[in-house]
């Protein structure tokens, strides 16, 4: 058997579940590939032993430390399924020659979508309900429609204006914090109004964190933040688990300083079994997954192939 010019990991998780029917496109493209076992992510420890073998990555949210660069020898290209790249630190990997590549606007529809699930749930009290219902009880929850209510949009991208979007065919009044100047034809289109954090804080009935993780937006809502909001608002994060200080959000839940929250992502992945959000009433929970959906999945599938390829043959 001849040998393949390149060798690439492939350790994203939702390409790892299809990596049959991509087989053949790899061998066309003389790419060889391992796919080890991958449950969440791989960490620098799992890294180090194996990252000098591979000209390429295609990733998931592995932890590329500096430690990780300095052993990948042959490293090329960092093909990031997907959009959120903190992981990967894009400066570090320059610094060693790198190319980090992602898909950018790969989630908005299914993300948003998933905003305006938690949203619904709480407004008209559905999971609450269900709860009565099955314990034997027949209560009429009061409930409201979003129409009467401020949404509150931290971070105004494209999933942030995709949300807006979607509130706006709800009729509710729509906050947006963003640090760079939002567009006016994208305020005057989805009536949004920019305002600073204090205000959206402190007229939200729902604060959403739509924004990248960096150094700005690490923590964003923490202690300070929470005492700031309405008692009766709820706090949204389907954006990177560290936008939001778990520890801090816990003590606000615990204190009834917030009504509520809807988490997809955490600062720790998986979320502890032990963790108290797991046994509030008030919070709904899901595993990172508010990109489910076939058809945005296959998109990223390929443009993640095209990405890889491509950097790979400009650098031999």
């Amino acid at each position: 058997m001849n040998k393949m010019k390149w060798k690439v990991m492939v350790s994203a998780p939702y390409m790892q579940l299809e990596i049959d029917k991509f087989r053949d496109w790899f061998k066309a493209h003389d790419i060889d590939i391992d796919v080890p076992a991958v449950k969440e992510r791989m960490e620098e420890a799992d890294l180090l032993p194996v990252i000098g073998r591979y000209d390429g990555v295609i990733c998931g949210d592995d932890r590329f430390t500096e430690n990780v660069y300095k052993a990948a020898e042959k490293l090329k290209v960092i093909s990031k399924w997907g959009t959120g790249i903190d992981s990967v630190h894009k400066e570090i990997a320059k610094k060693y020659g790198v190319t980090v590549c992602n898909t950018p606007d790969a989630f908005s529809h299914p993300v948003s979508d998933t905003v305006l699930g938690f949203m619904l749930a709480f407004s008209r009290t559905i999971l609450a309900s269900d709860k009565l219902m099955k314990e034997g009880a027949w209560e009429k929850l009061p409930g409201k429609t979003l129409g009467e209510q401020t949404l509150g949009i931290i971070g105004c991208g494209n999933i942030g204006t995709r949300v807006a979007k979607k509130a706006a065919a709800f009729g509710m009044r729509i906050l947006a914090y963003d640090v760079r100047e939002i567009p006016k034809p994208v305020l005057e289109q989805y009536g949004i109004t920019q305002v600073d954090l204090d205000t959206l804080l402190t007229e939200a009935d729902y604060v959403s964190t739509n924004c990248d993780l960096n150094n700005s937006s690490y923590h964003i809502l923490s202690t300070n933040e929470f005492a700031k909001m309405k008692r009766t608002a709820v706090v949204i994060n389907t954006a990177r688990g560290s936008i939001v200080d778990e520890a801090a959000l816990i003590k606000a839940l615990e204190g009834n300083e917030i009504a509520g929250c809807g988490l997809d992502v955490f600062e720790y992945e998986p979320l502890a079994v032990d963790s108290p959000l797991r046994s509030m009433d008030n919070v709904i929970l899901s595993s990172h997954n508010s990109n489910s959906s076939p058809k945005y999945w296959e998109h990223v599938h390929r443009n993640t192939l095209e990405n890889l390829y491509k950097v790979l043959e400009e650098k031999g």
